[in-house]
């Protein structure tokens, strides 16, 4: 299905690329033969990934905090003097952290939802005006979490990610005209480094709650990125895929 030639000649943006799922969708994009950027506000994690990924294909990272409107417009900027266009934007950048929504301060709540809502607009808008609308092509990937029964303990990550995900079908419908595809992808517990920021208390024995009695793997997650990009979902826009096991469906995930 992933031929080695299926993204040749297409430039790929993942934001968030130097961990995590965001690592493994760049990875695959690679061997598939794209030209891949990666965005990260960490340099370290970026260098890290660049050691590995260089290996594979061309590759280029930029230091960027999607918060902040100037710093998309550099990312833009640069990709658009190293390779001159780009083809597909997947939205991978974000993070939240467990809390009782009572206790979120105004600040853990404006963190969460800068990063998970207002950075994945900025860059969705500014690669669109910059790149998607003027070559009249375009697929954007963005990846959520699986909110389907609301994500108690995190609310303030639910609330950002169910917007990004209404947004998703807007402006599916507003830029179908030029022909740019937008879909979301809703992970489950995935097998990641992201795990790493929960205490061990709230992960332990995860694997009870699901249906399928695993975690997912981020190349699952990865996988999913590379078909909405590709031409076979060429008449698939607006909609969010659940990459969970079936997690939505049965179980008690969120131990509040």
């Amino acid at each position: 299905m992933f031929q080695t030639d299926l993204f040749s000649g297409k430039t790929v943006l993942v934001t968030g690329g130097g961990s995590g799922i965001g690592l493994a969708t760049a990875r695959q994009f690679l061997q598939c033969g794209a030209h891949v950027f990666i965005a990260g506000r960490k340099a370290d994690k970026l260098e890290k990934a660049m050691e590995e990924l260089g290996k594979l294909g061309t590759v280029h990272a930029f230091q960027a905090d999607i918060r902040e409107p100037e710093q998309v417009e550099n990312l833009a900027n640069f990709i658009r003097e190293k390779d001159g266009k780009l083809d597909v934007l997947i939205n991978n950048a974000g993070g939240q952290f467990p809390s009782m929504a009572e206790d979120i301060s105004v600040k853990g709540w404006q963190a969460v939802v800068n990063t998970n809502l207002n950075g994945t607009w900025y860059v969705t808008q500014t690669m669109a005006k910059q790149f998607f609308i003027p070559a009249s092509a375009g697929a954007i990937v963005n990846v959520v979490l699986n909110n389907f029964r609301g994500t108690p303990g995190m609310a303030h990550s639910g609330a950002a990610r169910a917007a990004v995900s209404n947004l998703s079908m807007s402006l599916a419908v507003e830029w179908a005209r030029h022909n740019i595809r937008v879909n979301c992808i809703a992970p489950g517990i995935i097998q990641s480094s992201g795990l790493d920021n929960y205490p061990p208390e709230l992960t332990a024995d995860l694997t009870r709650h699901l249906p399928m009695k695993r975690l997912g793997s981020v190349d699952e997650v990865a996988w999913m990125a590379l078909f909405l990009s590709s031409p076979m979902a060429a008449y698939t826009t607006g909609e969010t895929i659940y990459v969970d096991g079936g997690a939505r469906l049965w179980g008690d995930i969120y131990q509040v």
